[in-house]
């Protein structure tokens, strides 16, 4: 049995912040059951392009294999009657929505707990349900503007950047889970469940960190670095090559010590201006040229291969297509293939998350389900008969009347 066998979740979630959370959970046993809006057309992640036909996209496979989905519309009497069915039979309700939305939609433990009290309701809002922007849409952009981030990212005296990949978003996504689960913890242990009050907003604070930290008590100004280089730790950057990029990290003094020798300079360890990390922060003007002048003479392989065998932390810096097909990423079982029916073979990328022995097969995963491809499997183990899921069919509760 994997893990979370035993955990049912039923999930109000779309796009990318939520699914990615409970896509972890999924993976690791639990129960997930998507209940899509049928007014809506169900997850919008299901149309986000290029890569979207007939109500799939390579996106929501992305984020959604190994759940299931029904549509149902919790606003009527009769979907709402299913709705609360499902609770009594669940651990959680798990949302992402916009911070006034759980309270409209009733789907907060005040809302609940006569239904089923250990029931444990994780809401991922892009502000949270309290404060002067509860009530504000949440996107990863907006979040990485407000908390800080874009100004520390990109190069000193361009123009701000977001990440490459939405940070904010997956992140927020993982403290929906982990929080999602020790909720649920709690709930079994003390019988009563919880609210459980997570916003993007908070998670893109709080990984402000060290920064952060360093700002607030001794009055460092956070800035954006030359070739993302560490703020005070150097080298530790990116560094041009004769033919390419590679990224060297010195982020120990015996990692600096070896660079040396394989550069061929160890006289520059032995150096006062850069004998150690505070020393090499007060000079950075002068080391980081001479380093970079020094890196070009040589292609990144060249550079790699004695770096490797002096154990200094170092990479080429690949591309997609490179990173996908690297040899320990096949090693780590990290691509999953799954058949969806409006796209054929879809090859995405597994959990990181993982409970078991050290090359332990993975179960295996299943696509991401059509809209509301479970609804009937999901009621008749509620209990219901056909005769009660075709007057709920007729009554609009499914999105049809």
């Amino acid at each position: 049995m994997r893990p979370l066998e035993d955990v049912r979740i039923v999930s109000l979630e779309q796009y990318g912040a939520g699914p990615f959370g409970s896509m972890h959970l999924a993976e690791l046993g639990a129960e997930i059951i998507k209940v899509e809006d049928p007014s809506v057309g169900g997850d919008v992640g299901r149309s986000v392009p290029p890569y979207a036909e007939a109500g799939d996209s390579l996106f929501f496979q992305s984020f959604n294999r190994d759940k299931s989905s029904i549509t149902l519309d919790i606003r009527t009497p009769e979907g709402r009657a299913v709705f609360e069915d499902l609770v009594r039979s669940a651990d959680a309700v798990y949302s992402n929505l916009r911070g006034d939305v759980p309270e409209k939609l009733r789907i907060r433990y005040e809302d609940l707990k006569e239904v089923n009290p250990r029931i444990v309701c994780c809401s991922l809002t892009g502000f949270g349900m309290t404060g002067p922007r509860s009530k504000e849409p949440g996107y990863d952009y907006v979040l990485q503007a407000l908390g800080g981030w874009m100004s520390l990212t990109g190069e000193p005296g361009g123009a701000p950047q977001k990440t490459g990949l939405s940070l904010v978003d997956y992140c927020g996504g993982y403290v929906a889970a982990i929080s999602l689960l020790a909720a649920i913890h709690a709930a079994r242990r003390d019988g009563v469940g919880t609210d459980c009050d997570l916003s993007l907003y908070d998670t893109a604070v709080s990984l402000l960190t060290y920064p952060g930290t360093w700002h607030m008590t001794a009055g460092y100004e956070p800035a954006r670095t030359h070739h993302s280089a560490h703020p005070s730790l150097i080298p530790f950057q990116a560094f041009e090559a004769a033919d390419g990029w590679l990224v060297v990290g010195c982020a120990k003094e015996k990692f600096w010590q070896r660079l040396t020798v394989v550069m061929g300079r160890p006289e520059l360890a032995e150096d006062p201006r850069f004998a150690t990390f505070a020393d090499r922060n007060r000079n950075r003007e002068v080391i980081i040229p001479l380093l970079e002048e020094i890196f070009r003479t040589r292609t990144v392989a060249d550079w790699l291969a004695p770096m490797y065998a002096a154990s200094i932390p170092c990479a080429p810096i690949n591309d997609v297509a490179d990173a996908l097909v690297d040899p320990h990423t096949l090693e780590r079982n990290l691509i999953a293939e799954t058949e969806s029916e409006a796209l054929g073979q879809v090859r995405s990328l597994r959990s990181a998350v993982r409970v078991g022995p050290p090359g332990a097969d993975r179960a295996p995963t299943r696509p991401a389900p059509a809209m509301g491809a479970d609804t009937e499997r999901v009621l008749k183990d509620l209990g219901y008969d056909d005769d009660r899921i075709a007057a709920l069919r007729a009554s609009g509760a499914f999105g049809e009347g």
